[in-house]
Order: C-alpha cells, then sequence, then structure tokens
C-alpha cells in the first residue's frame, strides 16, 4: 500500500493551498468551522479521517495509529456543537472516514489496512439507512483515494485499486488523482487540479467543476475529500 512520502511537503506552500481549497468550500456556500491544531501529526490537516457523517448522525471514526486519537475527539466536539448524533463504534475494530463512501442508498467501506471487517460488521446499525457494501482496497490507504461517488449516484473510480466484484457501473477515472471528488451542491464537484482529463470528461457530461491545487497534500497521500468533513 503506498504510504510512503512521494516527497516532503512545503509549510509554505501547503498553508497556501489549504487557502485555496477552504476558499473554494466558502464560494461553494458551506460555513467553515476550523479545528484547533492538534500535536505534531502532519496527518491532522486530513479531518476527513475522522468521522463518517450521513445525515443528522456521526459516526466517529477508530484510527489505527494512537496519537490520531485526539483528532477524532476535536472532530466530536466539533459535530456535537452542530447539533448532530454522535455514535462511536464497539470493540477494538480500526476504521477511518477515507474508507467510507455514500450514495444516496449505500455505503461503500473500504477493506484496507486503515478499516477492518469487523468495523465493516459494526457499521449498519449505526447507520441504517444505508445498506453496507465491503469494496477491498490495495494500493492506496483508503478506498475513496480509488473511487468516487457523483451526486447522481454514478461511481467513478481505479478499477486496479479496488476490487469492481461488487460495484455497479463503475466509470474509469483518466488519471488516478480523478477517483477523488468532493461534491459541493447541486451539479457542482470539486477535484484535484492534478485531475485535468477526469475534470473535462465530467464537464463533457454537464457537470460543473472546480479544481484546485492539492500537490503539497497530494505528496502525504491526501486528496481533496480528505481535507475536510462535510456536514
Amino acid at each position: 500500500m503506498r504510504t510512503a512520502l512521494v516527497r516532503t511537503p512545503g509549510p509554505r506552500r501547503a498553508r497556501a493551498q489549504h487557502e485555496a481549497y477552504v476558499e473554494v468550500l466558502a464560494g461553494a456556500g458551506f460555513a467553515i468551522r476550523r479545528l484547533a491544531p492538534v500535536g505534531d501529526g502532519d496527518d491532522a490537516v486530513f479531518v476527513g479521517d475522522t468521522a463518517v457523517v450521513c445525515g443528522d448522525r456521526a459516526v466517529l471514526a477508530r484510527p489505527g495509529a494512537p496519537e490520531r486519537a485526539a483528532e477524532v475527539a476535536g472532530t466530536a466536539e466539533a459535530l456535537g456543537d452542530l447539533g448532530l448524533e454522535v455514535r462511536t463504534l464497539d470493540g477494538a475494530c480500526v476504521m477511518e472516514g477515507g474508507d467510507v463512501l455514500q450514495t444516496a442508498d449505500a455505503l461503500y467501506v473500504g477493506r484496507s489496512a486503515r478499516t477492518d471487517d469487523e468495523a465493516l460488521c459494526l457499521l449498519p446499525p449505526l447507520l441504517p439507512a444505508r445498506r453496507v457494501v465491503g469494496v477491498k482496497v490495495a494500493g492506496v490507504p483508503h478506498l475513496r483515494s480509488a473511487m468516487a461517488a457523483l451526486p447522481d449516484g454514478s461511481l467513478l473510480g481505479v478499477p486496479d485499486l479496488i476490487d469492481t466484484s461488487g460495484l455497479p457501473g463503475l466509470r474509469v477515472a483518466p488519471e488516478p488523482s480523478g477517483a477523488a471528488v468532493v461534491a459541493l451542491g447541486g451539479d457542482h464537484l470539486l477535484l484535484a487540479a492534478g485531475a485535468p482529463r477526469t475534470a473535462a470528461l465530467l464537464r463533457a457530461d454537464g457537470w460543473r467543476v472546480t479544481t484546485v491545487d492539492i500537490g503539497e497534500f497530494e505528496a502525504r497521500d491526501g486528496t481533496v475529500g480528505r481535507l475536510s468533513l462535510l456536514v
């Protein structure tokens, strides 16, 4: 699995890219809430890993890395302040939000080094409104690094990185970074600037696409979805 740094990110450039990303979300109508920095871990910026939000309920992640537990606590407080019902996973399972991809009627859950089969079994009673489908992942840290769900329910991804046997009509993303998409509302999608062919494909299909440079975060296997938690 690709977990090693591609290169060392530059802090100044990373901050600028993060601000540009936040501006896109604000411009799309999202109210921005910034969480306090946690420890010295570089992964704390990937707030999308820390919970799964489904309607008015949130399920907190159970990261395998102990140092990320404080990140989850900060997310739990913020979600509670927003009035969401916050639930936790029992047992000794591991799960990260980057492995949970939602459509209107399903949760596709990555079976990866970051999310195990125990978590897959515990999610259905916590989020009963959607059926849970396990998807084996290889070559990337999370499912949402290899597959995206568009607002119309269609799936876009990289077949070489996931088990496609249980996936209905997966469309192939022209480049790996195009497999990560954030729905901004209506027909508006956000993609990384490193996926120009995917952006062109989606525009040709009638989607309104905004791209943002997150190259410094992609150096740590980051995606547009891992940098935020949309509620």
